[in-house]
């Protein structure tokens, strides 16, 4: 068997592809793992320097979803200047919100209310630089059956002429069986839309990871790094079901030149900031033993 012959990258390179979800450098907020840090958001910009992470994925609740900063003019503002300040950069956005209040589980006015909802998130994310947006189909926005997924493309697929305007691109995050998902994401356009590839999800769901990449993996546009035990919770990185060199060796093969999101588990001391260096410093290794 010939072995593969990996060209290394440099390991500032390596490093700043591996970034934070936001509020991983906050206090849980109501002990939720994660939610908008919004008494301390502003502040994780600069523990994010002092850590040499330069990658922050904003999320956006829907709960007082139009206090976030994302959703006010005065509050972009901030967002950029805070960012260019710190060195922080902002690509992506994970829209739990649109999973807490899913628009194709919806009819009527709450529908329409909830589409719009959609374009304003859209709006904000092109004002803000964050091109990636990530819709959550899972929990309680998992697809029930096929009505819903017709309600979903159909609204979405109205929005692709807009999206490719604005230079977004839409990521899903799913819980569909490997080869179930592929025939999905295929009913999309492969520039506007991708796969938000979630290796602790898929852990615990049981998936294999192969199998996976070999249905959709040159539709991942964006990775989170998480551990999950088989039907179980979130966990440090390592202690779970992952099967992280499966994981890394196929995003290896596919060429995936992405974002690495670390969506980890909370330090039960309380140490996070610690913590999620430790973290990125394994998956800097991964990064580096399989020439990603």
């Amino acid at each position: 068997m010939q072995q593969r012959c990996l060209k290394p990258r440099p390991l500032w390179s390596m490093r700043h592809r591996v970034g934070f979800m936001q509020g991983r450098l906050s206090p849980p907020v109501n002990g939720r793992i994660q939610a908008f840090p919004r008494d301390c958001w502003r502040e994780e910009f600069a523990l994010a320097d002092d850590a040499d992470l330069r990658i922050m994925e904003w999320t956006l609740d829907h709960e007082e979803l139009h206090r976030n900063p994302l959703m006010t003019a005065a509050g972009r503002r901030e967002i950029r200047r805070l960012s260019g300040q710190y060195g922080v950069a902002v690509p992506s956005l994970t829209g739990d919100c649109f999973m807490q209040a899913p628009f194709w589980k919806a009819s009527g006015e709450r529908r329409h209310e909830l589409e719009r909802v959609v374009l304003s998130v859209l709006d904000a994310c092109d004002a803000t630089g964050a091109n990636i947006v990530i819709v959550p189909l899972v929990d309680e926005g998992s697809l029930a059956d096929g009505a819903e997924e017709e309600s979903l493309v159909r609204f979405l697929l109205s929005q692709a002429e807009d999206l490719d305007r604005r230079g977004l691109q839409l990521a899903f995050e799913s819980d569909m069986a490997p080869f179930d998902l592929a025939a999905f994401i295929e009913r999309f356009p492969v520039d506007l839309f991708g796969i938000n590839y979630d290796i602790g999800n898929s852990a615990s769901l049981g998936f294999d990871p192969i199998e996976e990449f070999a249905a959709y993996g040159s539709r991942i546009v964006n990775v989170h790094v998480k551990d999950r035990q088989l039907g179980g919770s979130t966990v440090a990185l390592g202690d779970g079901d992952a099967d992280f060199d499966a994981v890394f060796t196929g995003l290896s093969d596919l060429g995936y030149s992405g974002n690495f999101i670390l969506q980890t588990a909370r330090d039960p001391e309380g140490s996070d900031l610690s913590s999620l260096v430790r973290f990125r410093n394994m998956t800097v290794d991964w990064l580096t033993r399989y020439g990603l």
